[in-house]
């Protein structure tokens, strides 16, 4: 995928000798988890996890819960400790970042005055919005909005030119509807139907939360749905959204007032400070389709439609009842039962808001420089492994190889957190207006976006915060990213055997390397450029072993008839099984790997599969399967085991698969790219 693999990464010398378990009192495996009742070839996820997931009980507050569910808890109460002691000293320097740091972890823990100010912060706004006469002044009262960090209906992102990916530009996406997508507005079984009709009751709960009658509420509410199921029609559909090709479309602001004349872009550009002659459209038919119902449809529609998004995008800051009918929506997507305690609410909001403020704290205190310096140590040996399975590739010409290589040679590695930290200067921070708060650190990221229109792209940025639990590759950059939130246990532990590390942790950063060569990443080019460097034969026998992957995981199903959808999860799929091989691959190299010694009763080679099989145990609501399975790129996690390991020689040697096991496909039906 593109910039948001769940994967993760951790900190082991490549070479390093295998690490007896007797060193320590802990097993780094869980035995007990394990169900031996099930053969290893008929269904590894579950011979590995089956008691585990039998006893495992979800938390209320969680859609799913296992390995990184249990890490990111455990890297919350991290941040609480960092927060609930720099917010206790309210005599912070003003305008340091102990002071801002403390001070907004404090307003968002004062719900008193949450409670008291009620939904106060955005009467100003639904009183602008209610003295609307037409859509043109709609627009111009948006683009002040989108000014201030807070817009509607123009999707707007600032990331590099993937045909130039060395200056910025401004991308515009499709947006609009809120459901997960276009299919939600048009399926007819009941469970669809269902979420429509309270999306209708949700809507109009927030209307009469802020003012409006009951009647005219309703009907308001009807209209949110009736334009965002005309709007749904001009999306691509998730699969659509996967080709870079198609989502690549640079014009002119000129040509992009041909295409949707009714915005008035100059105006909305002047008002927001973008100075630029050119755009990337990502998807053109969007903004075509909202040009024309913005001249089409009634303006207390379109009204209704902005009152609620503008109600639905600031929920969560304000008052208690505001925010219950904002999780009451989302569990039925998530399928979590209570909200999070408010202290882990703030303590992610503190991360994703004031990032590396709080990022450099966590860093320090919890990322040693050992860790990184065995980090890095590792990625440059998974590097070296996935050069060589290139090198003996027996369906790529030389030609092609080559480039590659080149392309690999270059990856950017990040790990832990950034080289160069970013300020927050502008950002004006009180401990008593949370509301405010949010907002001043929204225009101070919309301000860094709009700066970096037509400028050099500065590759020292990160995507993620340091803290997060989660890993990418991002191709514009050709890059790999391991936060320091994922780096530690259950991924990766010094006291672990090199198995366990390589099963868990090896996979990952072989995973996000593959994705610079998956179905996408395949199609950028060493400088991030999206640019065919194939000879057309490696092509095209690429994609016919692409297409047997498609039809692989397009057979699994979960809940008993959903299907996965091949096409929707290729690029990590591929990744799964590239990074499956190179992780071996590494593994073979150690010590470890190279012997025979038995530890639990299992072989190297089995410690190494178990170890993989454990890491990806989690267990999930059937709501949050349900809205995965249509919007998600990963493949069920049961999948992302069994489905890689059905296509792995080693697999079937360590635990003697033969063709009477259900994982079983044949010999020249398994999946081997990379």
């Amino acid at each position: 995928m593109k910039k948001t693999n769940l994967l993760l990464a951790g900190a082991i010398v490549l070479l390093a000798s295998c690490k007896n378990n007797t060193e320590t009192d802990r097993s780094y495996f869980d035995r007990t988890a394990m169900d031996t009742t099930v053969q290893p070839g008929d269904d590894f996820f579950t011979y590995a996890n089956g008691t585990w997931i039998k006893n495992s009980k979800i938390p209320d507050d969680q859609s799913g819960w296992g390995s990184f569910y249990s890490l990111y808890d455990e890297n919350l109460k991290k941040m609480r400790t960092i927060l609930d002691e720099t917010s206790a000293k309210k005599d912070q320097p003003k305008g340091s970042a102990a002071q801002k740091v403390g001070d907004f972890y404090a307003s968002g823990m004062d719900t008193l005055a949450l409670e008291k100010a009620g939904y106060e912060p955005l009467k100003p706004m639904l009183a602008k919005i209610d003295a609307v006469k037409n859509y043109q002044e709609l627009l111009n009262l948006l683009a002040e909005n989108t000014k201030d960090g807070d817009g509607d209906l123009v999707g707007i992102y600032v990331g590099a030119d993937e045909r130039n990916s060395s200056r910025n530009i401004m991308t515009l996406y499709q947006t609009g509807t809120t459901l997960p997508e276009k299919d939600y507005y048009t399926k007819t079984d009941p469970i669809t139907t269902d979420k429509r009709n309270k999306l209708v009751a949700h809507a109009a709960k927030y209307f009469t939360m802020t003012g409006t009658d009951p009647a005219t509420a309703k009907k308001a509410a009807a209209d949110v749905l009736a334009l965002e199921t005309e709007i749904a029609k001009s999306h691509l559909t998730p699969v659509e959204l996967r080709d870079p090709i198609k989502n690549y479309n640079k014009m002119s602001v000129k040509d992009l007032e041909k295409i949707a004349p009714n915005i008035g872009w100059a105006n909305l550009f002047d008002k927001i400070g973008m100075k630029a002659d050119s755009v990337n459209v990502s998807q053109p038919k969007y903004y075509t389709a909202l040009s024309v119902l913005l001249a089409s449809r009634p303006i207390d529609a379109w009204k209704a439609k902005v009152k609620f998004d503008y109600i639905s995008g600031n929920a969560s800051l304000l008052s208690k009842a505001f925010r219950d009918e904002r999780f009451d929506f989302g569990k039925l997507f998530s399928g979590a039962r209570t909200q999070p305690e408010r202290w882990k609410k703030m303590v992610s909001t503190t991360d994703g808001g004031l990032k590396d403020l709080l990022g450099q704290v966590y860093a320090e205190k919890y990322f040693p420089p050992e860790a990184k310096k065995r980090m890095d140590e590792l990625v440059d040996n998974l590097q070296k492994a996935f050069k060589l399975r290139i090198d003996k590739l027996d369906w790529m010409s030389d030609t092609t190889k080559q480039k590659a290589q080149e392309k690999l040679a270059a990856f950017l590695k990040k790990i832990g957190y950034p080289s160069k930290w970013k300020n927050f200067d502008d950002v004006e921070i009180s401990r008593d207006n949370f509301y405010a708060n949010m907002r001043s650190i929204a225009k101070h990221e919309f301000r860094e976006s709009m700066a970096k229109v037509g400028q050099k792209v500065d590759k020292t940025e990160w995507q993620m915060t340091v803290p997060e639990v989660n890993a990418y590759y991002n191709p514009t950059f050709n890059e790999i990213v391991f936060p320091a939130g994922i780096l530690q246990f259950p991924f990766f532990d010094m006291h672990a055997d090199d198995a366990i590390n390589y099963g868990a942790i090896g996979l990952v950063i072989g995973h996000e390397m593959t994705h610079g060569f998956d179905d996408q990443g395949r199609q950028y080019d060493a400088d991030g450029n999206l640019k065919d460097w194939w000879a057309p034969k490696d092509a095209d026998l690429f994609k016919a072993k692409a297409d047997k992957v498609v039809q692989q995981y397009n057979a699994y199903t979960m809940l008993d008839s959903l299907h996965v959808n091949g096409a929707l999860t290729l690029g990590e799929n591929l990744a799964d099984i590239g990074g499956l091989a190179i992780a071996y691959d590494a593994f073979k190299l150690t010590g470890q790997g190279k012997g025979d010694q038995k530890i639990d009763g299992f072989t190297p080679d089995q410690r190494f599969f178990l170890g993989f099989a454990q890491a990806w145990r989690i267990v999930n609501r059937p709501e949050n399967i349900r809205t995965n399975i249509t919007t998600d790129p990963h493949s069920p996690e049961k999948y992302r085991v069994i489905g890689p390991l059905s296509n792995f020689d080693p697999f079937y040697a360590a635990f003697g698969v033969t063709e009477k096991n259900k994982m079983y496909r044949k010999p020249e039906d398994r999946a081997k790219i990379w």
